[in-house]
């Protein structure tokens, strides 16, 4: 595909994140798409589907009314991309809100899908905001990140079980 495109589907990811629609999230993504961030690595469109669903899911149950996307910097060649996004949201775990800047790149493959998409932040602010005292005291430490991931990969595989 050309970068036009690439940056097209970048575009049409995040104005669907904006709306929290979790489909059209998806259907970006190659069968075999491959996501890393903090939080989660996931293999294939139904985990990385699955988790943008899950996510949506959360938003629209319990945050819908503080949920906000932004990005920029979208830039693309014919094979790779990449975007910043901020998200503010209220992480349902523990119902604090949290502002999340968040720099995405992005690989593609030939028809123009997401193949691989790693989004890296600085997991010792986001944790002091979305955990609170444990995240500012233990938010730079491997262990904690350990049990965020852990939990995260819990919670994905419960609610990926629950799905027809």
């Amino acid at each position: 595909m050309t970068a036009a495109a690439n940056a097209q589907t970048i575009e049409r990811f995040y104005e669907a994140f904006s709306r929290l629609d979790a489909a059209t999230m998806a259907a970006c993504y190659a069968s075999d798409a491959q996501f890393d961030d903090e939080a989660f690595s996931l293999r294939g469109r139904q985990q990385v589907g699955g988790m943008w669903r899950m996510l949506c899911s959360a938003t629209k149950a319990g945050g819908a009314d503080v949920w906000k996307l932004t990005w920029r910097d979208v830039h693309a060649d014919d094979t790779s991309g990449q975007a910043h996004w901020d998200a503010h949201y209220r992480f349902s775990a523990t119902g604090r809100l949290v502002d999340n800047s968040i720099d995405a790149r992005f690989g593609f493959t030939p028809d123009g899908l997401i193949a691989t998409h790693r989004d890296s932040f600085d997991f010792w602010a986001w944790s002091r905001q979305a955990l609170g005292a444990p995240g500012l005291l233990l938010g730079w430490t491997p262990m904690l990140r350990k049990k965020v991931r852990a939990t995260a990969a819990t919670n994905l595989a419960t609610y990926l079980a629950r799905q027809p």
